[in-house]
């Protein structure tokens, strides 16, 4: 299993799938209305903290401009929506660019998600949460390229 799929955020957003039939089908490809989407299956499907595939990025393209992305999600008994004290951040510099393995940032939420002033750890798709969403902050990159691959990476405690 290997999707990739390419995001341009530079003015216009649109996500498109390399691959025709894919385990990450695209949603809403055109995120000229602000939003773009796809579908992730469940990383942790056993919630043992390790998933079954691991997402890998890099920015190209002309150096310059940096991208952040946060994973979110909302509390279902309050309504509030949560972030992840854990942030991507890709940077677009001078020379060949390297994939990366966010599979923490992405596919986990660290925060405090009870209220009991503790930070705890949890995979996307967890039921104390809802809505999972990235929220992305993009400052001038024109691409990130993320991959999706099949290989399992064991997530923050």
């Amino acid at each position: 299993m290997k999707s990739e799929i390419v995001l341009i955020c530079l003015g216009t957003s649109f996500i498109t799938n390399a691959c025709s039939q894919s385990d990450f089908p695209v949603l809403d490809g055109n995120g000229t209305d602000g939003v773009a989407a796809f579908r992730l299956p469940n990383p942790d499907p056993e919630g043992d903290g390790i998933t079954k595939y691991s997402v890998f990025v890099r920015p190209v393209g002309k150096p310059g401009g940096k991208i952040s992305i946060n994973t979110c999600a909302t509390d279902p008994v309050t309504g509030e929506q949560i972030c992840s004290l854990e942030t991507s951040v890709s940077t677009r510099t001078k020379g060949k660019s390297t994939f990366t393995n966010v599979s923490n940032e992405l596919l986990s939420i660290s925060a405090d998600i009870n209220g009991d002033g503790k930070v705890e750890s949890v995979s996307l798709f967890d039921d104390r949460l809802q809505n999972y969403l990235w929220n992305v902050d993009n400052n001038g990159l024109r691409v990130l390229q993320m991959r999706f691959i099949e290989v399992p990476t064991t997530l923050n405690p």
